[in-house]
């Protein structure tokens, strides 16, 4: 018996040889208050539909790894209380268990590899937390994206991170960070980091070629792809600087550490920033399903 329950609309689309794109599911139940997170859920489902690929929400439910989710599905995820938060380590325990978990990026690409999915788009990957030679804080997703072979389309890093030791480490593991259109890295809420992008591609095209050849090669893990945010939906770097830093201030004085620490300062700078935050999180995920659609499309024109 497989492990993987596809949906009837990814199992159709797996079957004709369309193209789809894996969403993960952690930025519905940890990332998004209700009813947004339902909202953006089908919003951005709907957006990949439009640009032709079959969207794959993936989470683990009931003990099930699904890979595709009816919208009663999602309306019940979306609305779910103590969800648990899916990586590496806790998937295979959470279908042992029978419970229900949220997939994170190393989660969703472990997912989404299993069932054939090859293009997978998110928000933002996890990376290096700040003071993480303290801590040793560092998110699975850096070593994910080392080892399985998933393109990733992200907004970058989450610009609470420490962006240049998680720049490090995936240049240690071997990880491809190619920004899109612009010479600068990503910052999630921001175009700019002030950090020079390793690589730079300017299509869809050179992207999914990029994929392809990295196999060819027999080279393990994926690429990431880092797609700033629209310039109309950006809040730029120097705003968020201090109200980044009173989140993180506020988190460490309150002793939260580990997966907590993520859904912790998000909350704080949505509230910080009266919501402006929100708003361009959800333009820069719908930014990520246009950009991973097309590379679907465009890795479905290639052999092999």
């Amino acid at each position: 018996m497989s492990l993987v329950h596809l949906s009837p609309a990814v199992a159709a689309a797996l079957a004709e040889d369309r193209p789809v794109v894996a969403l993960e599911s952690t930025i519905i139940t940890h990332g998004m208050p209700w009813p947004q997170n339902l909202d953006m859920a089908r919003t951005v489902e709907a957006e990949i539909r439009t640009n032709g690929a079959e969207p794959a929400t993936i989470a683990v439910l009931d003990g099930r790894l699904c890979v595709g989710l009816t919208d009663a599905q999602l309306q019940a995820l979306a609305q779910a209380k103590n969800v648990a938060k899916l990586s590496r380590a806790d998937m295979a325990v959470c279908m042992a268990q029978g419970q229900t978990g949220a997939t994170t990026v190393a989660a969703t690409m472990i997912a989404a590899h299993l069932a054939g999915i090859a293009v997978f788009a998110t928000g933002g990957i996890g990376g290096v937390h700040k003071g993480a030679e303290s801590s040793f804080d560092i998110s699975a997703d850096l070593a994910e994206l080392a080892q399985t072979p998933v393109t990733v389309v992200a907004a970058g890093a989450k610009a609470i991170l420490d962006l240049p030791k998680t720049l490090e480490v995936l240049e240690t593991n071997g990880v491809p960070v190619i920004a899109v259109g612009q010479d600068d890295l990503p910052a999630f809420w921001s175009r700019a980091s002030g950090l020079p992008a390793p690589l730079r591609m300017d299509s869809a095209a050179e992207i999914a070629r990029a994929h392809k050849m990295r196999a060819a090669l027999g080279l393990p893990g994926g690429q990431l792809v880092a797609n700033p945010i629209p310039e109309a939906d950006e809040i730029p770097a120097e705003d968020l600087a201090p109200v980044i830093a009173q989140a993180t201030a506020e988190a460490e004085a309150q002793g939260i550490a580990g997966k907590a620490v993520t859904p912790f300062l998000l909350q704080r700078i949505f509230e910080l920033t009266e919501g402006r935050s929100l708003a361009a999180n959800i333009a820069l995920v719908l930014n990520n399903a246009r950009l991973a659609a097309a590379i679907a499309r465009e890795m479905n024109s290639l052999p092999g």
